[in-house]
């Protein structure tokens, strides 16, 4: 699906508008492009098909290109949430960033929320026609979307934590697996990311204004405090799925122990029981009226006794 927007100057100011045709200073967002829509862009835009492909590998990783036009291609890999099994779960997919001489190209795979949000106009100060200043203010917001999901991921966990504590449950430790997992994406591409922004500030396009430079500054350093918080949070996860583990692993033990001890003591009446029940001759007290009672007694006597010690062995 390619969508085509351009801001337009009017009386009330600057507005984002979708325009039908390819202008310059327009913005070209693409969401899973078929073959021929990315024909009908590289031969309308001039852009090789290899920078248009290029974050249709959802493998593929973060960098920076460019083609013998000065085409730069920006590939970032950027949060999504999706739902599984009922269940609200986190991945990566890169994005591209294509600066041309008088167009910024976008694509992905997906409908990103990073990229809506600028669409619906939550974003101020955006204007399509300033192309540098917009690759900043989308790399600022996928910054600000990481810090977000990941903020999520923590109070999740501790949702998931607390239920842990009450059902010890397959469900609980597969969710926090699925949230241990989305930490490795999130660390592994923010840390691609962070190459890739550290390389932007040696483009000349980043060297024209020096509020430009200053804005992705602060966008790397958003981008290293998303990875101290996936590393802190991937930490903490870690820890307490094997401290659950070791919780489940005991409270087997003890269900173990405590079946072991009841079946000790269930064999004890089967074993006397069964001494006293054979069909042979010169058996104990079976000539005495009080037989019965006295290897009922003996049985129960026993019991207790056995009882007695296992529960002094903290079998119970």
């Amino acid at each position: 699906m390619i969508s085509i927007y351009k801001t337009i100057e009017s009386s009330n100011g600057y507005t984002l508008e979708k325009v039908e045709n390819i202008e310059p200073g327009c913005w070209i967002n693409v969401v899973a492009p078929s073959h021929q829509e990315l024909l009908f862009i590289s031969k309308k835009t001039n852009v090789p098909m290899e920078l248009l492909r290029a974050s249709l590998d959802d493998e593929e990783t973060s960098r920076i290109d460019m083609d013998e036009d000065n085409n730069i291609l920006l590939l970032l890999d950027i949060p999504f949430t999706e739902m599984e099994d009922n269940s609200l779960t986190y991945d990566t997919y890169p994005i591209s960033l294509i600066h041309t001489e008088d167009l910024l190209i976008t694509i992905c795979l997906k409908n990103s929320k990073i990229l809506l949000d600028f669409t619906d106009g939550k974003v101020k100060s955006f204007f399509t026609f300033k192309r540098s200043r917009f690759i900043l203010q989308i790399l600022h917001r996928i910054a600000s979307y990481y810090l977000i999901y990941l903020r999520q991921i923590d109070k999740k966990s501790v949702m998931v934590e607390k239920r842990l504590h009450k059902s010890m449950k397959n469900k609980e430790l597969i969710q926090l697996l699925s949230l241990e997992k989305s930490l490795v994406y999130f660390s592994t591409s923010l840390k691609s990311n962070e190459i890739t922004l550290e390389k932007m500030l040696k483009l000349e396009i980043m060297q024209k204004y020096p509020e430009d430079q200053n804005i992705l500054e602060d966008v790397i350093i958003e981008n290293k405090q998303a990875i101290e918080m996936a590393n802190i949070y991937s930490n903490i996860l870690s820890g307490t799925m094997d401290a659950f583990a070791s919780v489940i692993s005991n409270n087997l033990n003890i269900v173990m122990k405590f079946l072991a001890s009841v079946t000790i003591i269930m064999s004890i009446p089967n074993m006397i029981s069964g001494m006293f029940g054979m069909n042979v001759n010169a058996i104990p007290f079976s000539d005495s009226p009080f037989g019965f009672w006295i290897v009922l007694g003996l049985i129960v006597g026993t019991s207790v006794l056995t009882t007695i010690i296992l529960n002094k062995k903290d079998m119970f």
